[in-house]
């Protein structure tokens, strides 16, 4: 590039405004059409699994508490996730959604990438076998593990 075509660059951008945004000082809404975090109702979900093998990820396990009563647990991992929504798409009973109010997911631990969705007593089931066999770390719902 030519000093005089620079130059005139350099003139031009000093009279200019700066276009950067303040995030995160002004946050802009999100797109209506965002994939942010997974959304689970286990009133809806009928155990199929269907989400679990869609998933190219692994990022979704649902763990049966009682299949003839339709109580499961999903434990989602946030950081294996790719926002595909595929699982979304092919969830016959629409007991999956993404978030678009979800979508500022970062952390400093990696435990908090863990999220457990289910009932309340579902997911103290799962919690007390967790404790009386130790493994993996399970969260309550929206907590860290």
């Amino acid at each position: 590039m030519k000093f005089g075509a620079m130059l005139g660059d350099m003139l031009r951008s000093l009279f200019k405004q700066p276009i950067t945004e303040m995030y995160p000082f002004k946050k802009q809404a999100a797109p209506q059409r965002l994939r942010g975090e997974l959304r689970y109702n286990p009133e809806k979900c009928t155990g199929c699994q269907l989400c679990v093998k869609d998933c190219p990820s692994n990022a979704i396990e649902l763990v049966t508490i009682d299949r003839a009563n339709k109580r499961f647990v999903m434990r989602y991992h946030l950081d294996r996730c790719t926002y595909c929504a595929q699982c979304v798409q092919n969830c016959r009973f629409n007991c999956l959604g993404m978030s678009n109010e979800q979508w500022e997911l970062a952390a400093l631990n990696k435990d908090a990438f863990t999220v457990v969705y289910g009932r309340e007593e579902d997911i103290q089931k799962l919690l007390e076998k967790a404790t009386a066999a130790p493994g993996k770390p399970v969260a309550a719902p929206g907590q860290v593990a």
